[in-house]
């Protein structure tokens, strides 16, 4: 049973960094496609960025462009997001994902909380 377990949230002001972490863990790393996703009450959850299984390709949303970067760690099993300067409106819980391409199948993250104060 994959297993994805978030780290690294908190409070930061406008402009700092905050650097997340997802540990995975159940199946075949680097069979999985990793993504970040985010969600703020009463809207629906928002798709950041994600890393490909194969060649590592990233795809980010234009909103966090040249500011978020994701890695993949293979020894460790873990896929990070560095997230470098925030502003208010990345206020979010956020969440790791993980999905085999072109299976049905997808993993969550219990989710961790970002506050950016302005």
């Amino acid at each position: 049973q994959v297993q994805l377990v978030e780290s690294g949230g908190g409070l930061v002001q406008t402009g700092g960094s905050l650097r997340l972490s997802c540990a995975f863990s159940g199946s075949t790393f680097g069979d999985y496609a990793m993504a970040w996703f985010r969600q703020v009450p009463g809207k629906e959850r928002e798709f950041v960025v994600v890393v490909r299984p194969f060649g590592g390709d990233t795809y980010y949303t234009d909103s966090v462009k040249g500011r978020f970067t994701i890695s993949r760690e293979r020894a460790r099993n873990t896929v990070n997001l560095q997230m470098d300067s925030l502003k208010p409106e990345d206020t979010a819980v956020y969440y790791c994902n993980g999905k085999v391409p072109y299976s049905p199948r997808t993993y969550w993250g219990q989710g961790t909380q970002v506050n950016v104060s302005s």
